[in-house]
Order: C-alpha cells, then structure tokens, then sequence
C-alpha cells in the first residue's frame, strides 16, 4: 500500500512538473514584481508595433507572458492612474482625478471648484492632493499577507503621511513626492545626496531593484519598481541620442531622438531586473507585471529638451487619437502584459478590454490572497483570461473632470462597453448643457467619426452606465459655470491644470 501510495505521489508530482509547476513554486508563494512607465504610449514598445523604439528586454519579457492589447489606464494623469492601481478604485472614489499629489494644499477628497474664468462653461473639479490613508493598498494587503514590500521610484500620491511607508511598503526609494525626476543625471533634485555626478536616475533605480531582490530572495516579497522613464525631464545620454538621430525617419510619426534614447535606457533597467531573477533562480516563482500610467506625450517639448529635437513631438500614438491629459485613446490606451513562467503561457495574448483597477485583485487571486473583510475594489481579476479562459470585463470607465489648457481637454466622464466608447463632454453645449462623443472604437480606433448624432438610443444607453457609476461612485461632478460668458477671451491663469505633470 505504501509503494503504491509512493508511486502515485511520484507520478502526480511528474504530471504537475509539465503542467509548470515545480516544489518551489508548491512551497512558496510567487513574487512579485510590478513595472510601471510614466508616460509610456501604447505604441512606444516594439511588441506593440514601434519600428523606431529599440526595446528588446520589453519585447521579450512581454513576449514570455499574455499582452492584453486592449489595455486601459483609469485616466489620462498620473496621479489619478496610480491611485486606482494602488487601490483597485476608480480615481472618482479615490477623489485624485488630477496630477495634483506634489502641490501644498492639502485635500484628502475632491471638491467643486467655487469659481471658473468666464471662458469655461463648466465649474471644474479640485481633485484631492492626498491619497487617504483610509484605503487599503496593494502594499498593505502584500504586507498583511507576509510579504516584504518596497516601492522603487516615482509615488507621486502625495508627501508624508501618505508616502509609500505609511501605505504598506517597507522601503520607499528615493522617497520622493515629485511628479517627476527634475533631471536624470546626479545630482538629483528628487534624491539629494546620492549618486555621483552625471550618474543617470534610471541606471541608480535599477541598481536599487537588483540589490532589493538579490537581498529578498529568500522571502516572498513585492517590488513595485514605478520608473520614472519616461516622463519630462526630456533628455538622454548623448550617445543615445546621436544613434537614435542616425536611425530617425521623419515620414514616422515617432522620430524624437531624445525621446528613443531616454526609452532604450529604460529598456535596459528592465533587462537588468529579469536578468537578476535568472541569476538568483527566481524567475520561475516571480509574477511580473509591465503596465503604463497613461497615454504618451504627443505635444512638442519645452526648452529643457535639446534643440533641435524641441520641435519635435516628444512621441506619437497613432493610430490612436491625441495623448496624455486627453480622454481619447491616445491619453488611456496602454500597453500591459502579465507574465509568469510555467502559469501563463508565454506569447499569449487577449483582446478583453481591461482597466487599471484590474491589477490588485488580480494580483490577489494569483498569489491566493484573500481580499479583506470589508474592503472592495472596483476592479476584476483577469486570472480566468490569464488561464485562457471564456473572460468579458463589463464596462469600463474614466472621470476626468477637469479642463487642461495644453491638451484643450474639457471636463468629462467615459465609458468603454464593448464596441463602444462614450464621452459626456460637461456643459459643453452652447446652453450649458452636457455634449455627447460617441465611437466605435472596433471600426474606428482612431475615434474620428462621432456617431452620437447618429445613433440616439446607443448614447442614451451608455449615458445610463455613466450615471450608474456616477452615483454609485459618490463622484463629484462638474456644474454649468455661472460666470461663463459666451466670446469672453481665454485666461491665461488656470490652476494646477495649466501645465500636466
């Protein structure tokens, strides 16, 4: 009875050997380890279709997992986009619907703004400054649940109290509040004291990664090494900047050398981290995940990238319509892929639309996380498209009430059901009464033909959604501007929204 019992248990272990799994992987819960670009476009990686772009460490660990090719951030700013990542709550219940983390007033919800300029028809939304300590992060859910926890880079969801340490993680680098690196090469404003002269942020970040992982192998742990690549400041090694100069096409949409060069060094850290968990024998037992806070940069740069490069559009998301700090494609649409060797199989890829909010629970559910009494979260696990399996997400939303006057975004709500998109353009008709965009995303990625006109009964349907989630979210939204006067000449004194970080 005893060989017997011997034997089956040799078989099974052989059986569970080629499905991927090993005793390691039975023993030990998988790390984890979550990239996250800012302001990294849709099309800024060679596996979603850039021909200028050299990224091959992105290609291949993409290529080594599922690349969901319908991928969303929860809004077109960084600050909003990172707080329902880190909360798994669309930003219009976190209140953070703006980039507006690192300012010093303090706001721990949104608010309607009292007054607007008399240009803007609509009363704008205050986005909250802070990330309230009331949520329960993906860090504190890692760390209640035994993990190490550390945040490497970019945060950007406000200062102390509500910094990476006070949120779940046990070591936050360089502990900085900043919507951006100020500049790449030492000495860094966001991290005084460290790194010597013209030493590159990136290149020190990573380093950073490598010595934490080398360091926690032998514990469950979870890094989230937030990059601040590719956001402003705009610049890149000299040597990167001549090659990608030599290699540029100005009949490509995307031809901004400086932009090419701060992206190939990024591509590198990425290399250095999956070389690192091959090195140290983690690779099979680490669950990574390479995502964008939001859409590229699609305007020319100002004065601190080189000349002549500043003429040139820092990127390009075509097909896609506009950028970051817009609600069209261009500002949301996001490249992200989920890896774990032997658990998803490598060169997959899905088409389910899915959001940003998706990441925690589903994080959750693959490292058999159990999700806190009391504790919800607007997003789905993705495990059963992970397990290639029959997976419809539901509709998806983006609250992004505020104007922006690079971008001539307006205050608006969105919806993405299915085939559809949905756009409620606040108090944008000439009476003050809310406009309507409606696409067809699947016949027209690029949201050129509005069909709102067209097709009543659809925009009535999805307007319906929005309102749902409207109230169901308690979300503030944006009122008629009393102030508004119909020809008055735009102000050049907008708040926090002037200029998107």
């Amino acid at each position: 009875m005893k060989s017997y019992s011997l034997k089956l248990l040799m078989s099974l272990v052989c059986v569970m050997h080629l499905c991927g799994y090993s005793q390691s992987k039975i023993s030990q819960q998988p790390n984890v380890i979550f990239i996250l670009a800012d302001d990294l476009g849709w099309r800024d990686v060679g596996y979603m279709g850039s021909k200028y772009y050299q990224t091959p460490h992105i290609d291949a660990l993409a290529n080594s997992g599922m690349i969901f090719n319908n991928a969303y951030s929860a809004s077109p700013l960084c600050s909003a986009s990172r707080s329902a990542i880190i909360t798994g709550r669309y930003p219009s219940k976190t209140g953070i619907t703006d980039a507006s983390c690192h300012v010093k007033a303090l706001r721990l919800a949104a608010e309607l703004s009292p007054k607007a300029p008399p240009t803007q028809k609509a009363l704008s939304i205050l986005s909250a400054t802070r990330l309230n300590l009331d949520f329960y992060t993906l860090g504190e859910a890692f760390k209640d649940a035994g993990y190490s926890t550390a945040h490497i880079g970019k945060w950007h969801l406000g200062p102390e109290p509500h910094d990476p340490l006070h949120q779940g993680f046990d070591i936050d680098i360089p502990h900085t509040s900043t919507p951006g690196p100020g500049g790449w090469f030492a000495p860094w404003v966001v991290w005084k004291g460290h790194g010597k002269p013209g030493d590159h942020l990136e290149e020190a970040m990573a380093d950073e990664a490598v010595n934490y992982i080398k360091s926690h192998k032998d514990k469950p742990f979870l890094l989230d090494y937030w990059s601040f690549s590719v956001h402003a400041a705009w610049n890149a090694k000299k040597n990167l900047i001549d090659k990608y100069a030599s290699l540029a096409n100005s009949n490509d949409s995307q031809h901004n050398p400086v932009y090419a060069g701060m992206i190939e060094t990024f591509d590198n850290s990425v290399g250095r981290i999956m070389q690192t968990l091959k090195e140290e024998g983690l690779l099979e037992n680490t669950i990574i995940v390479f995502c964008s806070d939001n859409g590229g940069v699609n305007w020319a740069g100002g004065s601190n990238i080189p000349s002549p490069y500043n003429q040139i559009p820092i990127t390009s998301n075509l097909p896609l319509r506009a950028g970051k700090a817009t609600d069209y494609n261009g500002g949301v649409h996001v490249p992200l892929a989920v890896v774990w060797p032997g658990y998803i199989k490598g060169g997959s890829s899905n088409n389910t639309i899915v959001s940003g909010v998706d990441i925690y629970p589903t994080l959750l559910e693959m490292c058999r996380i159990k999700q806190k009494t009391g504790v919800e979260y607007d997003g789905i696990s993705l495990v059963p498209a992970l397990k290639n399996k029959k997976f419809k997400r539901g509709p998806i939303f983006f609250h992004f009430p505020i104007y922006v006057q690079l971008t001539k975004q307006i205050p608006a709500t969105a919806v993405i059901d299915g085939d559809f998109k949905l756009i409620r353009d606040y108090c944008d008709n000439d009476d003050q009464t809310d406009r309507f965009e409606l696409y067809n995303l699947k016949d027209d990625i690029s949201e050129k033909i509005d069909l709102s006109n067209k097709m009543p009964l659809k925009v009535k349907e999805l307007n319906k959604l929005i309102t749902t989630f409207l109230n169901q979210s308690n979300a503030v939204i944006p009122k008629p501007n009393p102030s508004y006067r119909v020809g008055s000449q735009p102000s050049n004194t907008l708040s926090e929204n002037k200029m998107p970080n």
